[in-house]
This record gives structure tokens, C-alpha cells and sequence, in this order.
């Protein structure tokens, strides 16, 4: 017999609500806080430029980022040189101007760490006033920025770097959708491009850029991986009306290879500097004996030692081969290699660097609105560049990293569980109906499965026996839980 557990009205809104609550997140904003959003509303910091705030607004400023994205971090511009060279510029929103240290915005976010996405609802880690207007990089206005220049030559390799205060103002607010169907050859060019003279040329010299900085980190043993996630896709009535899974793109490598690079010259110019600073750390990895084990049950030999440019050829090589398994393989070796963490690196010491980005300084620098060691990041660099003292104390960094990593844990298990409540929510009316799935995981606590279209995660209940990771199978809905996530399947 199929059940349907909580087949009354399911709030997703409110099971988000819920759920951040109990995870420890403060969801809304206390009156002190509050009070201070008016005072700066009411009187924002000058967008003036002077001696130490550089005039960038003639440049061709864009953003690309998700369609429905209102917390705008990040712009791009690049400049073709002589040589080969590109100029690169990578432009961060000055959040620090307006949250001052101290203040009760700042106790706020340094509570919460960051915001958390469910899908249904955002929980911003900044009061929207801020983070998705004054602080948000929004196309036609002027805004304070951290920009961070680069000297990008032919072969991907940064040969010169700069760090600096200054005013500027987008020209398009570009989604990676339209753009990385254009970039890919699968569209035309988006009509914002269009809009803007000089823009589609901008955007192409870009990518090209991005494409040479990807190349190099690939060569240097960065990791290529293809986990699957599938977002709810919600209507004006709050209702789940799919899932969508967020597919690779040209734009989205575009933005990522202009971040990661934005994030290596942060923490170089820190380091340069003699500053104590918050790192972005994937340690080499200790479970490597079991991404050893997985790979020779693939016929494939890794050294006995970490060796991310081995792995790298090795995921390639699988990717090519097996397309269709790559996302689970992915997701084992995700497990395998273990989550980022943030750490303080101080003068002098060595830290571990990141392996899947095979980069061994990286800090988070560019998404201020929406994580607070980015916005300690900024502060960190701001006071170098007007040469004040550090703003925190080592003891003090390693107290925000520790709070951040376990805030980040949270905010992870969140978003996981609505993903799967959203599913819940999506099948509660096909509790009978077959799917093609494959198996994801076979362990003592059971035997897990994942549909092919919508792509979602469920346990095998009956049946079970036999099946192993990677088997195509096919599967009955048996019954959903919404309320906690729960989808039960029986091998048809």
C-alpha cells in the first residue's frame, strides 16, 4: 500500500522559516539594526571620487550572474594589451563603507556568517536596503569598490597585480543563462548585450581571458566535477512547480575563473603585505586511499599519494567515458577530498592552499554581501591600503574562521534538506508512477537512488537487494514526506 504522509497544503515557506530556526540562524532583523539601516538609507556614504577612491565609471562595467540574483558582488572589465596581455579588472562591492565594524549590521552578519539560499525564500545576511540596493552593483548606478587589476598574459599566468579603491558603474546586469547560450553557440547574442556599444566585444574578451586563466589552473591540477543540483523552481504563489538543475556554461566558467583569480591576488597582496589574513583551505586529503579505491574499481591507477593533476586527467578521462556516472563519481570524490574550511594564515607560516582549485593562496574575497569573511577580507585589505592597523587580532580571525565553518556547515544542511522538501513537494501527487533511476549509494543504512528526470534523491524501501552504485534501475514512488524531506521509492 503507497502513503502519502501530510497530504494537506504543504507551506515550503514556512518549513524554510522553520528550518533556519532550528539550525541556529537568526531569520529577521532586531530594531537596532534596523535603526542603523535608516541612518545610512537617509544618508548613504559619498559615491564622490577623491585622492584615495579612483573614477573607473567610463569602463564597461557588467555582471553576470543568476537571472533572479538582486545581491550584486561582482563586476568585470578587461582591456586588451600589447603582447597578447589582457588588463583585467575585477570590481567588489565596498560593503564595508556602509557596514561599519561594530556596528549592530555587523554583530548581525557576523552571527549568521552568511545568507542562506532554501530556494523558496533567501535569509540575507544583510538587511535587503543594503545588500540587494546601496551595497548591490546595480546596473546604472555609481558604486564604491574594491577593484583588483590584473596583467593576465597569453598562457593564463597573472604577471602583475594592483589593489585599489574606486567608483564605479555597471552597464548591464547579464544573467548566465542568456549569456552562456550565446558563449556556448546555442543563442544569439542577449539583447542587454545588444543594448550596450562595445559591450559584446567586452564580453567576448572576457571569456577568451577566462578561458586562458581556466586553461592554466587545469594544466596546474585543478579539478573539474560534476555533482548535480536541482533547485525548486517556485511560482508568484509560493507553489514548487519543478526542479531546475544548474548546468555548466560558458558564463558560469567565465565568472568562476575571474573570481577564483580575484580570490589567489587577495590573499597574495595580503600575504605581500605581511597581514594575518582568513584562507579558503581544502586540505590535501586525507581519504585519498579511498579516491585510490574508486578509481580501481574503475580499472584506473592513482598514485599512493595525493596528486591532484593525477586526479584531474583521471575525472577527465571518466567524464569522456561516462557521462552519464560522472555526477555521482563526482560526488564520491567530493566526500572523499573533504569540505572547504576557513583558516588564518599569519607572516611568515605556510598554509595548506586549496587542492580542488590546485591554488596555494586563496582567500574569499568576492561576494561581501552575502559572506562575512569576505567582508573581513575587505576590511583587512582597505586598512592595508590606507595603512592602519589590522582591524582584528589573529585570536580574533581564528575565532570568526571557527564560528564561519561551523555557521557554514549549517547553512549547507539547510539547503539540502529544502532541495529535498521541494522534491517531496513536487511528487506528493505521483505516489505510484515509475521512474528511471540510478543507483547513487548502497551502504548499511540503506540504498539510495536518483530519478533521471526530475532529478531527484530518494531511498530504495523494497527491493533493494542486489543493486549496487551506478546500476540503472527502475523504480515505483511509494510514498513522500514533505514536512522533512522523505521520498521512498520500491524497485519496480
Amino acid at each position: 500500500m503507497t502513503k502519502q504522509r501530510g497530504h494537506h497544503s504543504v507551506d515550503i515557506v514556512a518549513i524554510a522559516h522553520r528550518s533556519v530556526v532550528e539550525a541556529g540562524f537568526e531569520p529577521g532583523f532586531s530594531d537596532q539594526v534596523l535603526k542603523e539601516v535608516r541612518s545610512i538609507t537617509a544618508a548613504p556614504p559619498s559615491t564622490t571620487p577623491d585622492a584615495s577612491v579612483r573614477d573607473l565609471r567610463n569602463l564597461l562595467w557588467s555582471s553576470i550572474d543568476n537571472r533572479e540574483s538582486r545581491d550584486l558582488d561582482q563586476l568585470e572589465y578587461a582591456e586588451a594589451l600589447a603582447g597578447g596581455d589582457t588588463r583585467l579588472l575585477v570590481a567588489i562591492a565596498d560593503v564595508d563603507a556602509f557596514v561599519p565594524q561594530s556596528s549592530a549590521i555587523d554583530a548581525r552578519a557576523a552571527e549568521n556568517t552568511a545568507s542562506v539560499y532554501t530556494g523558496v525564500k533567501t535569509f540575507p545576511m544583510l538587511p535587503e536596503e543594503l545588500s540587494t540596493n546601496l551595497t548591490s552593483l546595480i546596473a546604472g548606478q555609481d558604486r564604491l569598490a574594491v577593484v583588483t587589476e590584473m596583467v593576465v598574459d597569453a598562457a593564463g599566468a597573472v604577471k602583475k597585480m594592483d589593489v585599489y579603491r574606486a567608483v564605479v558603474k555597471s552597464r548591464a546586469k547579464l544573467s548566465y543563462e542568456s549569456v552562456g547560450a550565446w558563449l556556448d553557440g546555442k543563442g544569439e547574442v542577449p539583447p542587454k548585450i545588444v543594448a550596450v556599444p562595445g559591450l559584446e566585444a567586452q564580453i567576448k574578451l572576457q571569456f577568451e581571458t577566462a578561458s586562458r586563466l581556466g586553461d592554466l589552473r587545469a594544466q596546474q591540477g585543478a579539478l573539474e566535477l560534476g555533482t548535480i543540483q536541482a533547485n525548486p523552481v517556485v511560482n508568484d504563489q509560493g507553489k514548487v512547480t519543478g526542479l531546475a538543475v544548474v548546468e555548466p556554461n560558458g558564463a558560469r566558467e567565465l565568472i568562476a575563473n575571474f573570481m577564483i583569480t580575484a580570490n589567489v591576488a587577495m590573499a597574495k597582496f595580503l600575504e605581500a603585505a605581511g597581514r594575518a589574513s582568513l584562507r579558503r583551505t581544502v586540505r590535501t586529503p586525507k581519504y585519498w586511499p579511498r579516491i585510490v579505491e574508486i578509481a580501481e574499481d574503475l580499472g584506473e591507477k592513482l598514485p599512493a599519494t595525493p596528486d591532484s593533476q593525477a586526479l584531474a586527467k583521471f575525472l577527465e578521462r571518466q567524464k569522456a567515458a561516462d557521462p552519464d556516472h560522472f555526477a555521482d563519481l563526482s560526488l564520491a570524490v567530493v566526500k572523499s577530498l573533504g569540505p572547504g574550511e576557513y583558516t588564518v594564515e599569519t607572516p611568515g607560516s605556510e598554509g595548506e592552499g586549496h587542492f580542488g582549485l590546485a591554488v596555494q593562496d586563496y582567500t574569499h574575497s568576492t561576494a561581501p554581501n552575502r559572506r562575512y569573511p569576505d567582508l573581513i577580507t575587505q576590511r583587512l585589505v582597505k586598512a592595508q591600503l590606507d595603512n592602519k592597523p589590522a582591524p582584528y587580532s589573529e585570536a580574533e580571525l581564528r575565532a570568526i574562521a571557527a564560528h564561519s565553518n561551523q555557521r557554514g556547515e549549517a547553512a549547507r544542511k539547510v539547503e539540502r534538506k529544502m532541495r529535498k522538501v521541494a522534491a517531496a513537494v513536487l511528487l506528493r501527487d505521483k505516489i505510484g508512477q515509475e521512474f528511471d533511476a540510478i543507483v547513487t549509494g548502497a551502504t548499511q543504512k540503506g540504498t539510495f537512488a536518483r530519478l533521471i528526470s526530475p532529478p531527484v534523491d530518494g531511498r530504495v524501501m523494497r527491493g533493494e537487494r542486489g543493486l549496487r552504485v551506478g546500476d540503472k534501475t527502475r523504480v515505483r514512488l511509494v510514498s513522500t514526506d514533505a514536512e522533512r524531506g522523505f521520498i521512498d521509492f520500491a524497485r519496480a
